[in-house]
This record gives structure tokens, C-alpha cells and sequence, in this order.
């Protein structure tokens, strides 16, 4: 059960796909604030990938940290290390199954694409892929971003609008530097007047991108 001091405690993962030892695959979906696991998880039917294992963690009242990722991160604590902790233990209960962090990947929408790319900074190593749809490195701008670790091998895809209301393109830009100082590569995708959103060139790109991953 959840508490004050770990809010996201025992909250629900959605599964679907293959089981995650018998999967090419197993990607970690992160919803965005006020959306749900089932919400998010309506992309893996988009990438119509059979041999991969889908999990999607549901948030404590449909919000990962209460204010904006641009915040001090300390005004979002608890909530924050609540969240990041939940990533970290699916990635190690997947690990424990048989399903090591370089066929692991993370996936996530606006709240969620800054969780899952703050995880894979900050747990940096060789994973099978980071996608950031509409989100960035979390923290106000000028926060030190001192990560330690090597994400070489890891394949990192950022969409985002140029004009989107909640994600400053300056941080979609810091955010790939960042990961490419960590030895990934990144494919970076800056959409005009999209706004808020997901297009079909990203799940297209997200698709290839998973068909193409070797395990």
C-alpha cells in the first residue's frame, strides 16, 4: 500500500503482450499527468509488436509529481524518488526474469517522458531504448546534470513540438546533449506547432525503431 513518504507504493502495472521471459522485448510505458496505465498502453497498440512485452505503471491519483518539471526538485519530493523508485524496480524485477537492461526500454508521454528520461539519466547503461514524447531532463533551468554511468548502445528518441505550452525546446535540446555525453544516440525530432501531443511520424519512428532492435 502507498504511504505519504512513497505515494506510488504499491499502485497497479498494467501488462500486456508477450510475458516478459519469453519476450524479445519488455518496454516500460510511463503515463502522463491526469492519464492513466490503460491510457498509455493505447500506444503499444499502435507498435503492434507481438514479441514484446508491454508494462505500464499506474501513478497515485494519475500524477507522478505535483508541479511542473520544471520546479525545484525538492517541492516535488516525495512524489519524485516515489516514482523513480517505481522504474527502478520494474527494471529490476525484469532483470531478475531473465530480461537484462539492454532489452529493456522506456517509453513515456509528457510527465512521464520526463520520469523515464530522468531514470535513464540517472541509472544510465546500455538499454534498448529511451523515448521521450513531449518531455525532457527534469529540474529548473541551470540544474547540474553530473550523471555518472554510460548509456553507449542505448538508442535515445526525443519528439516534441516547437511550441509545446508545457516542455521549453531548450530543455528538449539540453536533454539530447546530455544523453549524448552519455555515449547514446540520439534522434531528436522537433515538430512545428504540434503542441501537446503525440503525431503518427513519432509512433511510426517508435514502431521501426522497436521492429529493428536486435535482442
Amino acid at each position: 500500500m502507498s504511504n505519504s513518504g512513497n505515494p506510488h507504493a504499491g499502485q497497479p502495472v498494467l501488462r500486456m503482450g508477450s510475458k516478459p521471459e519469453q519476450a524479445r522485448l519488455a518496454m516500460i510505458l510511463v503515463h502522463g499527468r491526469g492519464a492513466s496505465a490503460e491510457d498509455i498502453m493505447g500506444l503499444a497498440r499502435e507498435f503492434r509488436q507481438t514479441d514484446v512485452a508491454f508494462l505500464a505503471p499506474q501513478a497515485a491519483g494519475n500524477t507522478w509529481y505535483p508541479y511542473s518539471f520544471l520546479t525545484p526538485m525538492q517541492k516535488n519530493e516525495p512524489a519524485l524518488s516515489s516514482a523513480l523508485g517505481v522504474l527502478e524496480r520494474l527494471v529490476s524485477t525484469l532483470g531478475e526474469q531473465g530480461v537484462p537492461a539492454e532489452r529493456v526500454g522506456l517509453l513515456g508521454f509528457s510527465q512521464g517522458a520526463c520520469l523515464s528520461l530522468e531514470f535513464a539519466a540517472r541509472h544510465a547503461r546500455h538499454y534498448a531504448a529511451v523515448v521521450g514524447l513531449s518531455g525532457g531532463l527534469i529540474g529548473p533551468p541551470g540544474t547540474p546534470r553530473k550523471y555518472s554511468g554510460s548509456a553507449a548502445g542505448t538508442f535515445v528518441f526525443l519528439g516534441c513540438s516547437d511550441v509545446d505550452p508545457h516542455i521549453p525546446f531548450e530543455r528538449v535540446q539540453e536533454t539530447t546533449e546530455v544523453f549524448r555525453g552519455l555515449g547514446a544516440v540520439v534522434d531528436e525530432r522537433i515538430y512545428r506547432g504540434m503542441g501537446h501531443t503525440v503525431n503518427r511520424d513519432e509512433i511510426d519512428a517508435v514502431r521501426m525503431i522497436l521492429s529493428g532492435l536486435e535482442t
